[in-house]
């Protein structure tokens, strides 16, 4: 390889790296300042909502209040959620899939091979990858269905994401694959999209991961504040 592509391999990681501790403080930051302070604010409303007279005007418009400040609040968490999925860093990879296919609109499939702990950019970078394809199933791929597979090979981790839609998508049009391309390059992997007409699509990305090391003793899942 030449020393200029070793050189921008590093300072692309580099990049990569500062850009996930920020996401980490902004995520923490969402956390303890404005999302506790909703919750707050609607425990107040809840205790004036006792104080009204069932039916009255006044609790029918504390009531619309509260619908919107539920609304606002399950907005930021997700907002959060993008940003630094804490359940990724708390119980693994495979946990963290799980969840967002569980947000998925189409039903997926999650298969993991393996709990074990994996390099945190490599994690990140599979989790990310995994997000942008579902959002792109989601909002393009007219799906029925999508599987989701992670396996480790020769220290290699590969992920899979495969939908039954409409195919046609053009990952030169995308800015969300091009970056995602662009951090998966950065750990010296690949990315590719296979997406013929009318046969699904399929995005597979290969992660050189290292050593693996194995998964801690799982903590409850976090209890959405």
């Amino acid at each position: 390889m030449e020393p200029s592509s070793i050189l921008t391999g590093i300072c692309c990681a580099r990049c990569a790296r500062a850009a996930d501790a920020e996401r980490r403080r902004l995520e923490r930051d969402l956390h303890d300042g404005a999302q506790q302070r909703l919750v707050a604010l609607a425990v107040q409303l809840h205790l004036v909502g006792m104080q009204l007279e069932p039916g009255s005007e006044a609790g029918q418009l504390l009531a619309e209040a509260q619908q919107q400040l539920t609304a606002s609040l399950a907005e930021l968490r997700e907002l959060a959620h993008g940003l630094h999925p804490s359940v990724l860093t708390s119980h693994g990879l495979g946990a963290a899939l799980n969840s967002l296919a569980g947000r998925a609109p189409v039903p997926v499939e999650v298969i993991v091979d393996s709990d074990d702990r994996l390099p945190e950019p490599v994690e990140l970078a599979a989790y990310f990858v995994v997000a942008e394809s579902l959002t792109n199933v989601a909002k393009y791929a007219g799906a029925s269905s999508a599987q989701v597979r992670v396996s480790c090979a020769r220290r290699w981790l590969l992920v899979e994401i495969a939908d039954d839609g409409v195919g046609g998508a053009d990952p030169a049009t995308g800015s969300g694959l091009c970056g995602l391309r662009e951090r998966v390059a950065a750990l010296g992997g690949d990315l590719d999209v296979s997406s013929p007409a009318g046969g699904g699509t399929v995005v597979r990305a290969s992660i050189p991961c290292g050593p693996v090391r194995a998964a801690a003793a799982p903590q409850p899942l976090p209890v959405a504040a």
